[in-house]
């Protein structure tokens, strides 16, 4: 017999088995292990058990057994038996000769019970009487010839002692061979690593690895291959099943993302949705919120979109934004709370569209740029831009056709203005809810126009930002009217917002919204003037005005009190009493 320590590994290579060698269980072992091969006959190493053996004692407990453990054994076993050397033979005694083929069967037998001995040699069949040895140690061999080779993995004795809770002892299974029942082969190609796990763990915490492993299609495969999963994000989701804690950085979390909601583990899902709301900047927004869609994280999205709104200008400039999808970039136009020039706007849009041609293999043309915008090209609000931007930009871009391009510029030079396929409704740069009030009580009619503004001063309570007026429409059915906007600060004359444009109105009562380009920041208890100036026929005018009107929120309960007050000099006839611009349009 010849038993050759290597590393971790114990090589037992049976040359020949003297005839005295006698096999069975002690009848007074109780110490619960496997019996393992043992030889009580002289040998190079002598009778003692190797220092590596899977059954050798831990030093603490008064080291191996050996020639001078035999009455360590006998104290913690009843009834040990010695070889010559009056080592323990672990409870192995004599009756009948075996043959060197039965004493090895015997010893597989049991090392397979014993869940920490490994076998490595997969291709040993259980009838072999022989078996070759691995050409990697073979010089070590000086018998001529091995009965057969038993290969195994001493396991890490005794582990569970070192661990005093059960979150530690979890947390040492975690990426580890000990008790391990199945493997997993993560990614693809040469990024392919094996980690190992234990089915009991991974099914308490997911009902995807619970119905992989206890369902009705359960399987009974020991490998399973997941390509479409990274192996950092895999041993992520793993560390976080095993011990709770949250492994995710800048490069793994949108992958661990993936793998959390593929597994069903909403908790860890959280961590990561949490760290990217924690590190979500302008120059990421725009990656993050592609990401959030692809995964219907509609909180995440909702704040992207709003990071946007406050810093659109540095997200729409970072590298990210041309890589988005044409659903994200649709989905971010369509937004009435941009806090950017519209033209700027156009300008990142077909920064857009050029990436994504390449992206096609297309040329960069402007037709192929029209084609790759689709449905994004109408939601650029041109009629916004002054004439001088459309000029500059858009009209000679060739994205837009001719008769684009003509009917943009009689939108902004003629009167009535053409109607346009674009949206012209102002992006207010605001959040929350719209609110107005309107300072009359009843409408009357014929109120005629001359070319002189109306006008009304009036002061707020709170700060609020004025988006737009609603007007009075024509009294002879559907009419347009040009109209031009201001509010003017009073004290100092100076005209803080305006618009020049126009509206239709379909001959009713009801008022009809005129809106600034930008919003107009009110400050509270500052004196403001909102003027108005229409050319079209005779309107509807408003009676019974009130001095004061509150406007109160239905979610927060805050009250919004607007004082009007008669603005001297030209006004048309408008007063507090009657007259033109009954409504304010504002955002809080």
């Amino acid at each position: 017999m010849v038993i050759l320590g290597y590393d971790r590994f114990v090589y037992v290579y049976v040359t020949q088995l003297p005839q005295s060698i006698r096999f069975k269980m002690a009848a007074g072992d109780n110490s619960g292990r496997p019996p393992c091969l043992n030889l009580s006959g002289p040998g190079p190493l002598g009778n003692g058990q190797p220092s590596n053996s899977a059954y050798s004692m831990p030093m603490s407990n008064g080291g191996p057994t050996g020639a001078t453990g035999g009455a360590q054994g006998a104290a913690r076993r009843p009834n040990p038996q010695s070889g010559p050397g009056g080592g323990e033979s672990a409870g192995v005694v004599a009756e009948t000769p075996p043959t060197a083929h039965n004493a090895i069967q015997q010893a597989l037998a049991q090392s397979a019970s014993a869940r920490a001995m490994e076998t490595s040699a997969t291709n040993m069949t259980s009838n072999a009487s022989a078996a070759s040895v691995p050409t990697t140690h073979s010089s070590l061999l000086s018998a001529p010839a091995a009965a057969a080779v038993l290969v195994y993995r001493e396991p890490v004795y005794n582990w569970q002692a070192t661990k005093s809770t059960v979150k530690e002892r979890f947390a040492f299974l975690f990426n580890n061979e000990v008790l391990s029942d199945v493997h997993f082969l993560v990614g693809k190609g040469m990024g392919v690593q094996r980690i190992p796990a234990h089915r009991f763990v991974l099914a308490v915490g997911s009902a995807v690895f619970d119905a992989m492993f206890n369902g009705g299609m359960a399987t009974t495969s020991t490998e399973i291959e997941l390509p479409d999963v990274e192996p950092a994000a895999f041993l992520a989701l793993l560390k976080f099943l095993y011990s709770d804690e949250v492994q995710i950085g800048p490069e793994t979390v949108m992958t661990t993302l993936y793998t959390a909601k593929k597994y069903a583990v909403p908790a860890l899902e959280a961590h990561c949705v949490e760290f990217l709301k924690k590190n979500l900047r302008a120059d990421n927004a725009f990656m993050l919120l592609t990401q959030a869609r692809l995964f219907d994280e509609p909180q995440l999205a909702s704040l992207c979109l709003e990071n946007i709104d406050k810093n659109t200008g540095d997200a729409l400039a970072a590298e990210g934004f041309t890589d988005i999808d044409l659903d994200t970039l649709v989905a971010v136009l369509e937004r009435d709370t941009l806090g950017v020039r519209e033209v700027r706007l156009f300008v990142a849009a077909v920064r857009w569209a050029e990436a994504e041609a390449h992206r096609q293999q297309l040329q960069p043309t402007p037709e192929n740029k029209r084609r790759v915008l689709g449905k994004a090209l109408a939601l650029i609000r041109f009629p916004l831009m002054t004439i001088e931007e459309f000029a500059a930009g858009p009209a000679q871009s060739s994205i837009l056709t001719d008769r684009e391009v003509v009917s943009l510029f009689l939108h902004f030079t003629v009167n009535p203005k053409p109607h346009v396929e674009f949206i012209d409704r102002p992006r207010c740069c605001l959040r929350g809810k719209e609110c107005s009030i309107t300072r009359f009580g009843q409408v009357e009619s014929r109120w005629g126009y001359s070319g002189t503004s109306d006008r009304i001063r009036f002061s707020v309570n709170r700060r609020i930002f004025v988006v737009g007026f609603g007007l009075y429409g024509s009294i002879h059915g559907p009419t347009d009217y040009q109209v031009n906007i201001q509010i003017i600060h009073t004290d100092s004359n100076t005209v803080l917002g305006q618009n020049d444009t126009g509206f239709s109105c379909d001959g009713s009562s009801n008022t009809f919204r005129v809106m600034f380009k930008e919003p107009v920041e009110i400050l509270p208890n500052v004196n403001y003037t909102a003027c108005a100036t229409l050319k079209g026929p005779d309107s509807h005018y408003g009676t019974k005005g009130m001095r004061k009107v509150t406007h109160e929120s239905s979610s927060t309960g805050t009250k919004t009190c607007f004082t009007f007050c008669y603005a001297a000099g030209n006004n048309n006839g408008t007063s507090v009493e009657d007259g033109q611009i009954p409504e304010v349009i504002f955002y809080t």
